[in-house]
This record gives structure tokens, C-alpha cells and sequence, in this order.
């Protein structure tokens, strides 16, 4: 569809929180296209082009470098206004990164200030007086307190982002955000007349009326910056500033058909729950053969070989054995992680080959992983899975690809996301593709006890 709108810019710092936005997107019936990298940009960038990085933990200035050249890259193709999409536990490290991306595309647009709005009530986030809440839990009290890569020990968000930027940084209270746009409209512009340069504006939202105030308070801005809900309702503000109406959601792609398969590197206690509703054949890979890389791709595919002509397969991380053995690699925590992630690139590269079509991966950084082992570059979003969570359907081949961050989704995600992309299927083609039996093996029962040494993906 084309609008009088230019195309929203959006650039996000990890795969799963891109496929996230981009499902808010498309829900709100805007043609989205997804790019893995900033060179997949395409000319033809509809009205929403979402850019996905792998940035969230890498060093501050790698990151600013990739946001900017990301946001150069969607700039060229006619996009004006860009927006920052980080994860809704605003999780980042002391140095960053969300404070240093929105710096640097500060410094791509010249734009004058950044609003800020992580909230996600449909998935309990929601942000009050500065204070972010996961569920009915402070960001500092929730499982993010022990986030491996970036623990999460203060809630006050305006202070974290503050430690991060020499830019100014203020509030917007939910009592001005409850009074309707021309109040947040006239808090932003008191905010300004304190600031003789570019600055931060953090917001309270606790419902999703509220995020869409603040989207119409917003709409002509240059830049914003937030989670998946703020992102999809910028979007939808900005279009409508033009006279552009809710359009009627287009028939999304479907995943083809084929074998499925499954892969978990988060450690997350929803990923461990949705490994243990599992119902068929499961493979569990030790660290020590994650860490060394050949082992474990070998048995993965032998394994596959074996039980996709039967049905879906899932190939997991031993959960139990992370902590314990991890430091019989003589690596760092770090360093045991990118072995990992490397390993189920790979994995998942092998899968491809074997003839997977359905490739469902739990964990922002294993997702990263495979993504860029499959040298993925553009998606079409397909059906929904879940909240955050839908279908790719990749632009170039033959193959769709769920990537799931490790918090999101029931006990039953991964049976659902096969049932959805079954269903879609049928009711495009008309018929019902019944999936053969295939007895489970290699299946372990894993301890509950969770150990925060690998990737516990939001």
C-alpha cells in the first residue's frame, strides 16, 4: 500500500525485538518489511522499514557506529522520521547502550529531542514516576536483576539513561500523560525551554491508551525511541498526519510447507518451559560440545536426519550442565557464549540444508546468531504466534523463521507456532497437511533451577 506518508525508520538493536516491532507493525496494518542489516535495505520500504542489528551488548561505540549507518541507510531511501527500538526491560549496561544509539541518531537527524517510552502492558511492563515494572515487580526485583549480559540493578530509568548520556535527561509523569496530548505537548516544550541543546524526555505509561497519547504528542517528530508498542503507535501517528486512515490489514504471507524444527539457547524459565511441553523427538547438547562447536553440529544433523521425516524436532541447551561446566572451557562467560551462539548458526544452517522450512529459534542472541549464519536479508511478516512473536517469511527462499525472545510465549509456544503456520497454510491452499507420528528420543528431564551464566534473552 502507498501513502502520502513517508516510510518510519526504524532501528532496532537485536533480531527478536525487530521481529517484535515489526509484528506490532503489520498488526496495525502497515506494510512492514524487515531487513537484517543495514545493507538489506530495500528502495521499496513501504511504510514501515525495520533495520535489525545485533547491538545490545556489544561496546558503546560499535553500536553507534551500526545505529548510524543504519539510520543512513534507511534515510536514503526516503525515510524522515526514525525511531530507536530497544527491548521494554530497558536492559543495557552502565556505558549503554540505548543512551549512546539515540546519541548518535541525535547526531544523523539533528534532531532536537528524543521521547522515550519502553512501557509493554500487554507483556506487564509498564513505567510509573520513572520507575519500570515487570509485572507487579520493579525492574530491579524481577529475574533482570541477574540478566547475564546486562543485569538490570536500578529501576529508575531516567537515572540509568542518565549515566549514559551527557545529554539532559527528564520525566513526563502519567499525570500529564493522562491529560491528553496538548498537556504533553506543552510539558515537552517547558522541558526544551530548561535545555539549550538535544535531550531526553523519559515517559510514564501504565496502559496502551496512554502510549498512543503520546504517540499523537509525538507524531511529527524526528526521532523517537521506545519498545514495540510506542514504535508501531509512532508509526501509525505519523501516517495519520497525513489524512492517512487505518488501512485494512493485508492477507499476510504463510510459512511454506515442510519439515520443522526447533532451537533454544535461552535460558530463560519461559524458554525452559515451552522445552519441557516439548512433545516430540528433543536432542539436548552439553556446553563442553557447544563450546567446542564440531561435536555438537555433527550430532544436531545426524539427529535430524534421523526424526524430520517424522515430524518437528527440537535441539536444546542442557540447561543443568551451563553453570557447572562452563568454567571447565578455561573461557570466560563471555567467550562460552559466543561459542555457543556460533555453534547454532551453524545448527541452523545444517537444518536448512537438510530441507527445514520452519525454523522456530528461542533467544535474542541465538536468534542473532542464526539469522546471520543463514545470511538472511529481507522478510515479509506473517501470521502472529504469539504476542511479539510472529512468522518470517523470508523474501529470497523458501523457508519461514520464528525468532522468539526468551521470555515471550506460553508453555506451548513452540506446538502453537507449528499449529499456526499449519493452519494458515490450509486455509490459503485448502486442505489439511497432516503431520506423520514420530516417537520423542535423546529426551532429558531439566532441573528447575535456573543458573544466569549464558543468554537469558528478554
Amino acid at each position: 500500500m502507498k501513502t502520502s506518508a513517508r516510510p518510519v525508520g526504524f532501528i532496532a538493536d537485536d533480531i527478536t525485538g525487530a521481529t517484535d516491532l515489526a509484528s506490532a507493525l503489520a498488526a496495525r496494518g502497515l506494510d512492514t518489511r524487515l531487513a537484517f542489516g543495514s545493507t538489506a535495505v530495500l528502495d521499496d520500504s513501504g511504510d514501515a522499514i525495520v533495520v535489525a542489528l545485533k547491538i545490545r551488548a556489544v561496546p558503546a561505540a560499535e553500536a553507534r557506529a551500526a545505529a548510524a549507518e543504519a539510520a543512513k541507510a534507511v534515510l536514503a531511501v526516503g525515510v524522515e522520521q526514525l525511531f530507536s527500538k530497544y527491548c521494554s526491560t530497558f536492559d543495557s549496561t552502565a556505558d549503554g547502550n540505548i543512551g549512546p544509539v539515540a546519541d548518535a541518531l541525535i547526531d544523523v537527524t539533528g534532531a532536537r529531542r528524543v521521547v522515550h517510552c519502553p512501557a509493554y502492558p500487554g507483556n506487564g511492563r509498564t513505567v510509573y514516576l520513572g520507575h519500570l515494572f515487570v509485572g507487579d515487580e520493579l525492574l530491579s526485583e524481577s529475574p533482570m536483576r541477574d540478566h547475564p549480559l546486562n543485569p538490570m540493578r536500578d529501576s529508575h530509568l531516567r537515572r540509568v539513561l542518565a549515566a549514559q548520556t551527557q545529554r539532559g535527561v527528564a520525566l513526563m509523569a502519567l499525570s500529564t500523560v493522562d491529560a491528553g496530548a496538548h498537556a504533553i505537548s506543552a510539558r515537552l516544550a517547558e522541558i526544551a525551554g530548561r535545555n539549550t541543546g538535544a535531550h531526553h524526555v523519559v515517559a510514564d505509561a501504565v496502559w496502551d491508551a496512554n502510549i498512543d497519547t503520546i504517540a499523537d504528542a509525538t507524531a511529527g517528530d524526528s526521532l523517537a525511541a521506545g519498545g514495540a508498542v510506542y514504535g508501531a503507535a509512532f508509526a501509525a501517528a505519523a501516517h495519520a498526519r497525513f489524512g492517512q486512515s487505518a488501512p485494512v490489514i493485508e492477507q499476510r504471507p504463510v510459512p511454506p510447507p515442510g519439515p520443522a524444527a526447533i532451537l533454544a539457547g535461552s535460558l530463560s524459565c519461559a524458554t525452559r518451559d515451552q522445552v519441557q511441553a516439548f512433545d516430540g523427538p528433543t536432542l539436548t547438547l552439553g556446553v563442553i560440545d557447544l563450546v567446542d562447536g564440531d561435536h555438537a553440529v555433527h550430532r544436531s544433523l545426524e539427529f535430524a536426519k534421523r526424526c524430520l521425516a517424522g515430524g518437528s524436532l527440537l535441539i536444546t541447551t542442557d540447561y543443568d550442565s551451563v553453570g557447572i561446566r562452563a568454567g571447565a572451557t578455561g573461557l570466560s562467560s563471555a567467550q562460552v557464549s559466543r561459542r555457543i551462539e556460533s555453534t547454532m548458526g551453524r545448527i541452523g544452517v545444517g537444518l536448512v540444508k537438510l530441507g527445514v522450512r520452519r525454523l522456530i529459534v528461542a533467544g535474542g542472541e541465538t536468534s542473532g546468531a542464526v539469522a546471520e549464519a543463514l545470511a538472511l536479508r529481507s522478510a515479509r511478516i506473517g501470521p502472529d504466534i504469539s504476542v511479539g512473536v510472529p512468522w518470517l517469511v523470508a523474501e529470497d527462499r523458501r523457508l519461514a523463521v520464528a525468532f522468539k525472545s526468551g521470555n515471550f510465549g506460553g508453555p506451548s509456544f513452540f506446538r502453537d507456532a507449528l499449529e499456526v503456520a499449519d493452519r494458515e497454510f490450509d486455509q490459503i491452499n485448502g486442505h489439511a497437511t497432516p503431520e506423520p507420528p514420530c516417537s520423542p528420543t535423546d529426551r532429558h528431564t531439566f532441573a528447575r533451577k535456573f543458573t544466569p551464566s549464558h543468554t537469558a534473552e528478554d
